[in-house]
């Protein structure tokens, strides 16, 4: 099978340092050096698309703009690229959610996947009216999955579960083509649902053994239930054209960490319900010594920013390599990220994409074969603020 990669749009703002928030924590200062516009993050969209990215992701929280009103709008700048729409089941009703994926797929001609967010955070959770413990929030989500899935199936829909009620809910137009829904999770709790209703499992980069433990764990939880799903893995890259470049440019993200901002930071995540989070965590117990967990994974970013945590780096031999070694052990899709996320697709897009396409791995999804070369680059940097 093909590689699948997807970029990252930043909606919580975008710099050449490092932009924290997630999982309940602030967006640090340098989000404000390139704001999140319209304007800005179709040019990121393009230089994606252009790049042979098939989709990107776009996050959900109040740290960050709308995902839906924000892709919808961006849509509107690109062609093919698709939208990875980060979102949560306990802020809307399924027959809701299932009807405004079904306008999308109609508007967008197609470019809608899904990343169901459970929500780690129960503090974030009750901004928005959500009461419910995790556990709880992860027996909604099942429930929330079925009804969804069952109206996409053309079917009328009567449900009365422990947390959602639904009677005569029905589509008057289905989605073409359904959805495919991304969800992550390392509790059991994430496990069973994953296994139930994902399309693709995603997980964030932690070593290979690590992962390859995941993948074991969420094979065998899917063939209890009869299915097969796909795997996929969430990371930042930092690739240039030597590893001494490559590292020189984490090192600069580095120096940039105030120590006051990492030890606030590290302290609320440090609270987190998230038992992915605390993974995250777990790999550099806050410290900024020996960051480079494995050979060219970096935990650096984790120390300023909830969620994904670790990058890519090296020269982009080494990163295709890395690329290679998760491959192997069943990683297909790859959601990768930078700062500042335009110049950083033009250093992946540029650097790696044509060594993976030698070796057979990858194909750019909008060209064909005899045109899958990458063509040189026409969209220009950004300038900050725009």
């Amino acid at each position: 099978m093909s590689l699948t990669f997807h970029w990252f749009l930043p909606t919580n703002g975008d710099s050449r340092h490092v932009v924290g928030g997630g999982h309940g924590t602030p967006v640090t200062s340098a989000g404000g050096d390139r704001p999140p516009s319209v304007g800005y993050l179709s040019q990121i969209a393009r230089a994606a698309e252009h790049l042979g990215f098939e989709g990107a992701l776009t996050p959900t929280g109040a740290w960050c703009e709308d995902a839906w009103l924000t892709t919808a709008m961006v849509s509107q700048h690109t062609e093919r690229l698709k939208f990875l729409v980060a979102f949560r089941p306990g802020f809307l009703s399924p027959t809701f959610a299932a009807q405004m994926a079904s306008t999308y797929q109609r508007q967008t001609g197609g470019r809608l996947m899904l990343n169901v967010v459970t929500g780690g955070e129960s503090h974030e959770q009750r901004a928005y009216g959500d009461f419910l413990d995790k556990d709880a929030r992860y027996a909604r989500t099942g429930e929330f999955l079925g009804i969804v899935r069952d109206l996409w199936d053309g079917k009328t829909v009567d449900h009365v579960g422990e947390h959602l009620h639904v009677e005569g809910a029905r589509l008057a137009r289905l989605p073409d083509p359904l959805p495919q829904v991304y969800f992550g999770g390392s509790s059991p709790a994430a496990g069973q649902v994953a296994a139930r209703h994902s399309d693709v499992y995603l997980t964030w980069g932690e070593p290979p053994a690590e992962v390859a433990r995941k993948i074991a764990w969420i094979r065998s939880l899917a063939a209890e239930q009869g299915r097969t799903i796909r795997f996929g893995i969430r990371l930042h890259v930092i690739t240039r054209d030597t590893a001494g470049q490559a590292w020189a440019e984490a090192g600069r993200l580095l120096d940039g960490f105030d120590p006051e901002t990492v030890r606030s930071i590290q302290a609320g995540l440090g609270r987190s319900e998230s038992e992915g989070q605390q993974r995250m965590l777990a790999l550099h117990g806050g410290s900024l010594d020996n960051l480079e967990i494995y050979p060219n994974i970096w935990a650096g970013v984790g120390l300023v920013r909830g969620g994904a945590g670790t990058a890519l780096v090296g020269s982009h031999a080494e990163v295709a390599e890395r690329i290679a070694e998760y491959h192997r052990l069943g990683i297909d899709e790859f959601i990768l990220s930078g700062y500042p996320h335009l110049e950083e697709a033009y250093w992946f897009g540029e650097g790696v994409l044509p060594l993976l396409l030698r070796q057979g791995l990858w194909s750019h999804p909008f060209h064909s074969p005899a045109t899958a070369e990458q063509p040189t680059a026409q969209v220009p940097f950004a300038a900050a603020g725009s």
